[in-house]
């Protein structure tokens, strides 16, 4: 295999991971309507406080972050393909982003926590960047993996840190939004979605950092493979070996920071935008250990052969994305067959286990027929809307 092939392998499989643990930890907040079954026994309860535990702490906000990392990747494989053909990819790429967030829009209609829409928009953050060098990339991304927004909130409460603080304005509009989609009919989860929905989205996302955290971790992967770092050679292995092990040292002092932090910063004013930064950075430095394990194992063939079978739902992670949604919000909604009601987090990572490996099997036995999934065989035929016919052959990025 070459050093290209074995790259894109690993980047496909590294991105059905990450479908494969996101459908995970849907399946088990019931995507986004938050209920617990009542009547259970006290066994089950406690085991469903372990699963849910356990699963955000492997997947809550490293998952969609390995997600944004791999996104960055796929922009600079396709930026550098037609800078070798000399052309410019970046006016492109606006009208590709254009169609993600038509995708995007699409897919929020049945589940308001669609990443879709959000990447699309700040994906076009990566075009200033796309020329500039490797330093100046770098210092991008760490400045907004700072969290500027809470230092700002942090130097603003230092007057009165004390102060109690109003709740975070993203919980009044998940509060309403739990009524309708456990009662609603699928034209009032629409409504709801596009309107409340995607308005509390994006309110949450600036609360918890993630519109600063995205666009860094998209100049990231866009330096990654710049520097080819998910090509399998000994200076990979080497670094993503360095990778693991600083991972690991930044992560368990942050840990224990966000754990403690309570206890440590007992005024509310001070204590909110530093929980801010501390889990922010917490989940990065897990998102790298999670990152660097799996290519560390694509390394070794007995690993890469088992770690494979991530790949078609790697290259079919738009379809897969979109379809998780829609099937698991009629699993689960009101409107559907209304499992919200009955299933705790133990069930739902059952239920979850199952639709991903048969999503994994539909999307290897689709691409044993088509190139690309349904939905990425139609975004990129009218990505390329126009252009010539040489440019229109889908490259494997």
């Amino acid at each position: 295999m070459s050093p290209s092939a074995a790259r894109l392998d690993l980047v496909d499989a590294l991105r059905g991971y990450a479908i494969a643990s996101i459908m995970l930890l849907h399946n088990i907040e019931h995507f986004d309507l938050m209920h617990m079954p009542a009547g259970q026994p006290a066994w089950l309860n406690g085991l469903d406080r372990y699963v849910w535990d356990s699963a955000f702490f492997l997947f809550g906000g490293k998952s969609y972050a390995i997600f944004a990392l791999l996104f960055g990747v796929t922009f600079h494989l396709q930026f550098s393909a037609r800078a070798a053909r000399g052309e410019d990819f970046r006016p492109r790429f606006v009208w590709r982003m254009l169609l993600l967030l038509a995708f995007g829009l699409c897919n929020s209609l049945f589940y308001q926590g669609d990443i879709l829409t959000l990447y699309a928009v700040l994906a076009l953050a990566l075009l200033p960047v796309a020329r500039l060098r490797d330093g100046a990339v770098l210092a991008i991304a760490l400045l907004l993996l700072l969290q500027p927004h809470a230092w700002v909130a942090l130097l603003q409460a230092l007057p009165a840190p004390a102060a109690t603080l109003p709740d975070p304005a993203s919980w009044a509009y998940f509060g309403r939004a739990n009524d309708y989609l456990a009662n609603g009919t699928l034209f009032d989860v629409w409504h709801g979605n596009l309107t409340n929905g995607k308005e509390g989205v994006v309110r949450w996302s600036w609360e918890t950092g993630r519109l600063f955290q995205i666009p860094a971790l998209f100049m990231l992967g866009m330096l990654a493979a710049r520097r080819g770092r998910f090509t399998l050679s000994d200076e990979n292995r080497a670094f993503w070996r360095r990778a693991l092990l600083l991972a690991v040292l930044a992560f368990v002092p942050l840990y224990a920071l966000n754990d403690q932090l309570g206890a440590w910063l007992p005024a509310e004013g001070v204590r909110r935008p530093v929980a801010v930064m501390a889990a922010s950075w917490m989940k990065l430095a897990f998102m790298v250990v999670l990152v660097a394990l799996f290519a560390l194992a694509f390394h070794a063939a007995a690993a890469a052969r088992l770690l494979r079978a991530f790949a078609p739902l790697g290259r079919m992670s738009l379809t897969g994305y979109v379809l998780q949604s829609l099937v698991g919000t009629a699993l689960y909604y009101g409107y559907g067959f209304g499992l919200y009601r009955t299933t705790g987090a133990t069930m739902c990572l059952l239920i979850g286990i199952a639709l991903a490996l048969l999503q994994g099997a539909l999307c290897a036995w689709w691409l044993r027929h088509y190139r690309q999934g349904p939905l990425e065989a139609l975004w990129h035929r009218v990505t390329w809307i126009g252009a010539p016919a040489a440019a229109v052959a889908a490259p494997r990025t």
